[in-house]
């Protein structure tokens, strides 16, 4: 059938790749589902960018490492978490297999019977979507962590001057 791949992708990192690539190889006739968390949220710190965005940087990617098959999809939050599987299920083509290392998700899915396996992570420690935030706030180098497509993008939208200006804190007057 498919599987479900479930992940913020602020941004969409080598680790997601990696991940994303370790599926694919392990199951090639299987469609994957790349479900986009929080898709509702946007410009925070921890949500730089909106779901288009995402879901542009993601297709470049894969698109760029030949990557075929693969399907992403918003899924906006409802801070439900006895009815968020109802909820993904509803926004979504069917699915059997869920990918996560979230252990919240990973309750929430076996509760509701779905098969849940834990991809391998790759240098976790360095493919890290807050890691990666913070250096392109400090104006550090950060393009070598992101494939070479969605750094591409990310400067195309000026991604590094977003988060230099979400890191500055807010004054009364900047607040919506």
């Amino acid at each position: 059938m498919r599987g479900l791949l479930v992940g913020r992708f602020q941004p969409f990192h080598r680790g997601h790749l990696f991940v994303v690539q370790q599926i694919r190889s392990l199951r090639p006739e299987e469609p994957l589902i790349l479900g986009l968390g929080s898709a509702q949220a946007s410009y925070t710190w921890e949500n730089p960018f909106t779901a288009g965005e995402r879901t542009e940087m993601i297709a470049r990617a894969l698109d760029e490492a030949g990557l075929r098959a693969v399907t992403t999809v918003p899924i906006v939050d409802i801070d439900r978490h006895a009815l968020w599987v109802a909820h993904v299920e509803s926004l979504l083509p069917p699915f059997d297999r869920v990918y996560t290392n979230n252990p919240l998700t990973r309750l929430l899915f076996e509760r509701a019977r779905y098969t849940v396996e834990s991809p391998p992570l790759f240098e976790r420690e360095r493919f890290e979507g807050a890691r990666i935030r913070q250096r392109m706030a400090a104006g550090e180098e950060w393009s070598d962590l992101v494939p070479p497509a969605t750094a591409a993008y990310l400067e195309s939208i000026q991604a590094a001057h977003r988060l230099r200006q979400l890191a500055r804190p807010a004054s009364p007057r900047s607040r919506p």
